[in-house]
């Protein structure tokens, strides 16, 4: 106290829920930046075929620069779908799906070799020329 005015931190004067929240998202985000140490790098150069009309789509891409992984996962959804509807798994580097180009999204993901999953990379056009 001086000249009349209260100076400092007192319990009283706490909003201790307003902390409970607080660390609580504090740990939240903790264990989220722990996470994405684990992950691979997303794999390189993601492309999708567009050189041919066909009902089927030919993805491809080069595996990411560091960090050894077990595989990757290519998702795809409706155009119409907010969500990654179908993941499939590959340890190959590239995939040909029976589902067209046309009517579905598709991303690829890097896995490592104890599951954790890299950020989804969308393929660029490849129309074959440099």
């Amino acid at each position: 106290m001086e000249n009349g005015i209260q100076f400092g931190d007192f319990p009283e004067f706490m909003d201790f829920e307003y902390l409970r929240k607080n660390t609580a998202l504090n740990l939240s985000n903790l264990a989220n930046l722990a996470n994405l140490a684990k992950v691979p790098s997303m794999p390189d150069s993601v492309k999708i075929d567009v050189r041919n009309l066909s009902n089927l789509t030919h993805l491809s891409w080069r595996a990411p620069g560091s960090r050894k992984v077990k595989g990757y996962y290519v998702m795809m959804r409706e155009k119409t779908a907010a969500f990654w509807e179908k993941k499939i798994f590959t340890n190959q580097e590239e995939i040909t799906l029976p589902y067209s180009k046309d009517n579905y999204f598709f991303a690829v993901q890097s896995v490592s070799e104890t599951g954790n999953e890299s950020l989804a990379v969308v393929p660029q056009p490849d129309n074959g020329r440099k």
